[in-house]
């Protein structure tokens, strides 16, 4: 269980954060919890990242669904990266996401950071392709309305 939970630490890491914004670490922790609870229900290995994308994504929701801070701490986003960051330029993009709700978020993710067909986000969300298509033109609107870079 630990050398899975190393291994997928980074990327739920990624959704939750994106999604659940300051609340990301509880709902990488609630996502982890899901994980090893249902681990025996996965019926194909090879599905795992898909699977574990699902329930990130829906307990990162459901977590941004509980409240949001109102204020971005900058000092909560800083990671170690291999090439310098702009960290004006993340805190901008996460105070901008701040301001979307976690379903417009979570189709953001979805698309321009995991590069989900808009048929497989459909399928993923158990949503129609023409909602997909919808929910994600008005959350890049409403993220390009709010972003002031």
């Amino acid at each position: 269980m630990d050398a899975l939970v190393r291994e997928l630490m980074p990327y739920v890491g990624r959704i939750c954060g994106a999604i659940a914004l300051d609340r990301g670490d509880d709902a990488m922790q609630e996502t982890f919890i899901a994980v090893l609870r249902n681990l025996r229900t996965l019926r194909e290995p090879a599905a795992l990242h898909g699977w574990v994308r699902r329930i990130a994504v829906r307990e990162a929701v459901r977590v941004a669904r509980g409240g949001l801070e109102d204020s971005v701490d900058p000092t909560t986003l800083a990671t170690s990266a291999v090439a310098p960051i702009d960290v004006a330029t993340v805190v901008d993009v996460r105070s901008t996401l701040a301001g979307l709700a976690p379903e417009q978020r979570a189709i953001l993710v979805l698309r321009d950071v995991e590069g989900l067909s808009e048929a497989d986000a459909a399928r993923f969300l158990g949503v129609a392709e023409g909602t997909v298509k919808s929910r994600l033109h008005r959350a890049r609107s409403a993220f390009v309305g709010r972003w002031e870079p």
